[in-house]
């Protein structure tokens, strides 16, 4: 007979999980056996944060929720980030942690706290399983985290839970996954908001990350080019209509320079469309940024309760079901006149700096020549990410992996392992500043024990340069912001890569064509000035 560990990883594997992350501990042990019995396979990580950031580039692929493993204690404290993290950035992910047994909880308090108290605050759902429930909070688990907005949901098992033969008599199949719900035909709502479509001159679509998690993104840039109505993106939502082409007007949220040239449009506009815009991702300017009675169609997997904006008619549940709901018998919308979405797209290209001789903006540009066009960049949180966000074109969904509503550092190199993992033939490149490398230096050597040869870019300027340029904005001290020369490429030699410094747009070039041929990651660092940012974003 199984037991409640083997149930709850058949369960996940059911769920299409293939891979799990984590670090080994006493308490967890039996779980992660049963998880490499059940065909799921277990990577050793050197630190829990990483592992769900690696979890999470394998989601990006199969769509499955990620799996990070974290022992009792300091396990489950080190992966509280990015359990916070996969929540904010709407990633399905189970977490998967052991503890005591309940008759131990009131009388052994050696790494002991409550796992389920912890994650409760930054989780969809926290539970601890308990004899006979494995099955059905293995399927709860995973319905959580994969629907509405996709989140993390933890399940704590007890040691003596995990081992325990488990009776099935009782379980239940796994749920059935919720069918599409689309507006209701001849809806007076519906009625109104084809009619807004229809007499629009300067119709306009905002897409976000719910458009990715309900695999609409196909039918939002059909939208957009059978009715001719330009696409402004949040970053998870970058790639949803490719950028290269007319009416793809990028990202928006990071850049203040960027964002002057779209906001006008979002004010101009006579008919917004949100099409999954989940506004966990912007700043503050794109709060409340349409008037009160500006005609705003709204399609969420959720209904809002953010107040970052309000929509003046709302539908919940599939944006794509929705948005062929609101285009059925409706003739295309106008476009915009005198060639106003052109312009904008030629002041956006004019606010990256990518022409320069060298620096960031440069760096940008020579790896999105060299790198092929297929290439899936993940980038860290920090200065280059606000402009590799504007000048990174992306050709498809999930082009460009990011941690976009929590902003964590620390998260484009696992990004890239668990990416790189799960496609192997697919190129991958990371981007990182200096410092965000440094946190966690330990996964290059997750990357050399998987031969995965992985380009790393290093944006070396021995600053946190962003922090630093507010400090200065706001005339304060220079303060914890700056620090030493890392000397990345022996760091690489010593972790087992491969590594070479780079002041050149030759020299860079030159580097990432070697990188690409290896089976080992490679550290290429790019050195350029302290300030280089200033008037960058």
């Amino acid at each position: 007979m199984a037991t409640n560990a083997d149930v709850i990883a058949a369960r996940l594997f059911e769920a299409g999980c293939r891979y799990a992350f984590g670090i080994p501990g006493g308490e967890v042990v039996q779980l992660m056996n049963a998880l490499e019995r059940a065909g799921i396979k277990v990577t050793l990580v050197k630190h829990e944060n990483c592992a769900g950031f690696m979890g999470e580039g394998v989601h990006h692929f199969n769509g499955a929720p990620a799996i990070l493993i974290a022992t009792i204690g300091p396990g489950i404290a080190n992966a509280i980030n990015v359990i916070a993290n996969a929540t904010q950035d709407r990633v399905p992910l189970i977490a998967l942690t052991g503890c005591v047994p309940a008759t131990q909880q009131h009388s052994y308090t050696h790494q002991v706290f409550d796992h389920v108290k912890l994650a409760e605050p930054v989780t969809k759902g926290a539970f601890r399983v308990d004899h006979g429930t494995a099955a059905v909070i293995a399927d709860k688990a995973v319905a959580i985290a994969t629907e509405g907005r996709p989140g993390a949901v933890l399940i704590d098992v007890p040691i003596d839970v995990q081992t325990a033969e488990h009776d099935s008599a009782d379980d239940l199949p796994p749920r059935a996954p919720l069918s599409p719900m689309a507006p209701a035909p001849g809806s007076p709502a519906l009625e109104q908001a084809r009619g807004w479509l229809r007499a629009a001159k300067r119709p306009l679509v905002i897409a976000g990350v719910d458009v990715l998690n309900q695999n609409a993104s196909q039918t939002v840039a059909q939208f957009c080019r059978d009715f001719n109505i330009p696409l402004i993106t949040s970053y998870k939502a970058k790639g949803v209509l490719p950028e290269n082409e007319p009416l793809a007007l990028g990202g928006a949220g990071l850049s203040p320079k960027a964002d002057k040239i779209l906001l006008p449009l979002v004010q101009q506009s006579d008919c917004l469309i949100l099409a999954g815009y989940d506004a966990i991702e912007m700043r503050a300017s794109w709060s409340r940024p349409w008037d009160q009675d500006a005609r705003v169609i709204e399609f969420s997997a959720v209904a809002n309760t953010h107040y970052m904006h309000q929509a003046a008619i709302n539908f919940v549940g599939d944006v794509g079901a929705g948005l062929i709901a609101l285009a059925q018998d409706n003739p295309p919308a106008g476009a915009w006149p005198d060639g106003e979405i052109s312009a904008a797209r030629k002041a956006l290209v004019q606010t990256r700096g990518l022409d320069a001789s060298w620096g960031p903006g440069a760096i940008i540009d020579e790896c999105r020549k060299a790198l092929p066009r297929n290439t899936i960049a993940t980038a860290d949180s920090g200065a280059h990410r606000i402009m590799l966000s504007q000048g990174w074109e992306c050709y498809e969904p999930r082009g460009l992996l990011q941690s976009t509503a929590l902003c964590t550092m620390g998260c484009a190199v696992p990004l890239a392992i668990g990416r790189k993992l799960a496609e192997p033939d697919r190129p991958v490149a990371a981007f990182v500043g200096d410092a965000g490398l440094e946190m966690f230096l330990g996964e290059l050597a997750t990357a050399r024990d998987l031969k995965l040869g992985i380009p790393i870019i290093v944006f070396v300027d021995r600053s946190l340069a962003l922090i630093e340029l507010k400090q200065r904005g706001a005339q304060l001290p220079n303060l914890a912001v700056d620090f030493g020369a890392t000397d990345f490429p022996a760091v690489a030699r010593a972790l087992g890569g491969f590594g070479s410094w780079c002041d050149s747009r030759i020299e860079l070039s030159a580097a990432i064509e070697q990188a690409l041929t290896r089976d080992s990651f490679t550290l290429i660092a790019a050195r350029f000035d302290r300030k280089a940012y200033d008037g960058a974003f």
